[in-house]
């Protein structure tokens, strides 16, 4: 185990993140929050100063391998909520340390799960740095730190794939350092437009970029307790549509900019995911017609809802708990599928169940034919069997984490609906659930045992599962590989 190298990436990450909290600063100075100003500046020092101190000492061998990886960035993600609660501490915004790590943990996985009840008594620069959080945590923080800092080693490759999501991550351009530049230059152009979009909706400048930042990291955080209902529809057509674009692949942005239109569309994972969306917003719509004054009213909270939802955003327009069964069924439902692998979105992902469902029909060919070889392809091309078995393993891991977290957080009391839905909400970085967790509730009803299970949940299921279950090993401590 590269120590050395674990704690110098780690120091770099709390200099990263004493910058970025430089943001919400010149926020609390604009609107004059000198206790928020002063928590806020406070936290930076704290981490600016300690990441000094480590990145000081250089390790000599700088080589990771896919231990290493997966441990970095699990233990990164920790050390980035634990000082990023700092300022809601330090402020007495969120008093308790355990309420606060959920709130920044549910942030930085863009799962935008609140304790919070009345959001629009927290500061200005406070809900800024809860929205960035969101943005941060989308691309991910080591995707930036490998954009920033050049890395020797030729296995940092592992760090983007552990961080990234989905079943495999590869290199837009050769070089590590400049895929990373790259992805982030199309997050923050694609974050830019929004932002000028929802401007041109009418909607306030703090608000569009907090919206903006939500969005583009597909949290959910919002900035009033009514979410964006209260916005205008157009304001929320836009989001709607953006939603639905950063749950896409991001390599296929980069195939549009290179002028490759026509390959976005060879892709399964694409057609499976716009496919899945346009028949949930079509049976919903028919469903909550009667609910809403127009067809056109319905179809654009129906299509709010599950692009939302299926991005694992959890921004919401109406109370969806109200809704009938059929729906809330089908919402349920998208919140395990998730968006596209490489997206900033959550859940299990369209690309592995599709590996699964051609997997599952291959076995059933082969049942029917032995002697017949079968492979399961993907866009053309052979699914290893290395993709293919991670991705059963992945998938027997999922639903291990989701019932034993189901079981303990069921001592709390609460029904089952509420239990389900606020596990199925935190593992899949969703937000929102049913009943006591809907859009128009929160989690802070829940123990603090139940609370910190969700913080393992909403960590796990951002960073992939892998990286959160190998530091529960001993082994991983050993130093042999």
């Amino acid at each position: 185990m590269n120590y050395g190298m674990i704690f110098y990436i780690i120091g770099w990450i709390l200099n990263i993140e004493g910058a970025f909290l430089f943001l919400p600063l010149i926020v609390s100075g604009i609107y004059r929050e000198g206790k928020e100003a002063m928590s806020i500046a406070l936290t930076a020092l704290v981490c600016l100063v300690i990441g000094f101190i480590i990145t000081r000492f250089k390790p000599k061998e700088k080589t990771l391998y896919a231990k290493e990886g997966l441990v970095i960035v699990a233990l990164s993600w920790i050390v980035l909520s634990i000082f990023g609660m700092l300022p809601f501490v330090f402020s007495g915004a969120i008093p308790s340390v355990v309420d606060a790590l959920f709130e920044t943990v549910s942030g930085f996985t863009t799962t935008g799960a609140s304790i919070l009840s009345d959001v629009e008594a927290m500061g200005k620069s406070l809900l800024f740095w809860r929205s960035f959080t969101h943005w941060i945590g989308g691309m991910g923080v080591l995707v930036f730190l490998m954009a920033i800092l050049p890395l020797s080693g030729g296995n940092n490759m592992y760090l983007m794939k552990v961080e990234s999501t989905g079943p495999s991550v590869g290199k837009l351009v050769p070089k590590i350092r400049d895929t990373a530049f790259l992805l982030y230059s199309m997050y923050f152009a694609l974050t830019l437009v929004e932002i000028i979009l929802l401007l041109c909706a009418g909607m306030h400048w703090f608000d569009s970029v907090t919206i903006a930042m939500g969005t583009a990291g597909t949290g959910g955080f919002g900035v009033l307790n009514s979410s964006v209902g209260s916005y205008s529809a157009f304001a929320q057509v836009v989001i709607t549509i953006f939603m639905i674009m950063f749950g896409v692949n991001f390599s296929l942005y980069h195939l549009v900019v290179k002028g490759r239109i026509k390959d976005v569309f060879k892709s399964a994972e694409f057609r499976v995911y716009i496919s899945i969306i346009l028949i949930a917003i079509a049976i919903i719509t028919v469903d909550i017609r009667q609910m809403f004054g127009s067809i056109s009213e319905a179809l654009r909270h129906a299509g709010f809802q599950v692009g939302s939802i299926i991005t694992t955003t959890g921004f919401s327009t109406t109370d969806f708990d109200l809704w009938p069964e059929l729906s809330k069924s089908i919402l349920v439902i998208l919140m395990f599928v998730g968006a596209c692998a490489g997206s900033t979105g959550g859940g299990i992902k369209v690309s592995r169940l599709i590996i699964l469902f051609k997997t599952m029909l291959k076995e059933l060919k082969v049942i029917t034919h032995p002697r017949v070889v079968k492979k399961v392809k993907m866009d053309g091309k052979t699914v290893e069997h290395e993709v293919v078995r991670s991705v059963n393993v992945y998938l027997v891991s999922f639903f291990a984490i989701f019932i034993v977290s189901l079981l303990i957080v069921s001592a709390d009391g609460h029904d089952f609906t509420t239990n389900f839905t606020s596990v199925a909400a935190t593992i899949n970085n969703i937000g929102p659930g049913l009943e006591a967790v809907g859009p128009t509730k929160n989690f802070s009803d829940f123990s603090d045992v139940s609370k910190l299970v969700f913080v393992f949940d909403m960590l796990a299921g951002r960073l992939e599962l892998f990286p959160m279950l190998i530091l529960l090993l001993p082994s991983t401590w050993k130093k042999n590989r």
